[in-house]
């Protein structure tokens, strides 16, 4: 079972649109010694989106290279194209991946039998536990409780969800359809403001971007939960409260995640999009280090 703050990583890139790979490695390197129980490779923030199948191949490789079995590797293998997938996923799988994370086919919004037949080809095609990912304000579905129970009585692989939706009742129904079933069924929240709902609703925690820079609080505050240290639940769930105005403050908010990152890890880096040149104004950046401060 995968449980405890899972972080989806940001991929930092070089201005030519190639991975800066010391400047990454120096970011799971900082994560893994923090103790977070995962790292994505290639999920949003990561901007799996914007890579080629071959880059991601590469970029699969050296990562897990770096990661070297200390913490989970999960790689979002997701894509339109399902062969696209089951490639990613054949070689995820040859490169130690522990598990992969795949979003529902995007743009069309597609129905429940067209996405039924999307995880069950991919499912057959891999040996490697799946992560179900769902994002409905990206992909226009939304993976109902009954419908990640069908997925779930028919294929063992397929362990657990990722659900990005601004809500905990997903999450909730998840539990109470799927858990009933299939004990160890990891649910995981996307939003990070949902690790204490999501724990206490039967939820494993979170996959969350601001995991990035501030892993230890995340942590400590999962730690809390288990021990019933109410105090500090509350204390840190005020910090996370005020750390989530980070999303808000950069248009696309990745762009000012890298910059969170840049800023607390002290690197000399690149924090725009691959193979765009976005530049973050100095009010936007000090409002950044503020809140990472405060």
């Amino acid at each position: 079972m995968f449980k405890g703050i899972i972080t989806p990583m940001v991929t930092i890139f070089k201005d030519d649109g190639t991975i800066d790979r010391k400047n990454q490695s120096t970011l799971a390197e900082k994560l893994i010694s923090d103790g977070v129980d995962g790292v994505v490779a290639l999920g949003s923030v990561g901007e799996f989106f914007n890579l080629s199948l071959q880059e991601k191949k590469d970029y699969v490789k050296f990562i897990s290279g770096v990661v070297r079995k200390r913490t989970n590797l999960i790689v979002g293998t997701g894509s339109n194209d399902i062969n696209d997938v089951i490639e990613l996923n054949k070689y995820a799988e040859e490169c130690g991946a522990d598990a992969v994370l795949i979003i529902t086919p995007y743009f069309f919004s597609l129905n429940e039998e067209y996405v039924h037949e999307y995880y069950s080809t991919i499912a057959r095609n891999t040996d490697l536990p799946i992560l179900l990912y769902n994002f409905p304000a990206r992909t226009g579905t939304n993976l109902s409780p009954d419908f990640v129970f069908k997925l779930v009585t028919e294929f063992e692989n397929i362990v657990g969800i990722k659900d990005t939706t601004d809500s905990i009742s997903n999450v909730r129904g998840y539990v109470q359809k799927v858990k009933s079933y299939r004990r160890d069924f990891s649910i995981f929240s996307g939003f990070d403001e949902y690790l204490i709902p999501n724990l206490n609703c039967g939820g494993a925690g979170i996959i969350g971007g601001l995991t990035n820079v501030k892993a230890k609080l995340f942590i400590d505050t999962y730690k809390a939960f288990l021990n019933e240290d109410y105090a500090e639940i509350l204390n840190n769930q005020k910090k996370v409260n005020k750390l989530m105005e980070l999303y808000g403050l950069a248009d696309p908010f990745i762009v000012g995640l890298k910059e969170a990152v840049r800023v607390s890890l002290d690197l000399d880096m690149n924090v725009s999009l691959k193979n765009y040149h976005i530049k973050l104004n100095e009010e936007i950046k000090q409002k950044i280090k503020e809140l990472l401060i405060g």
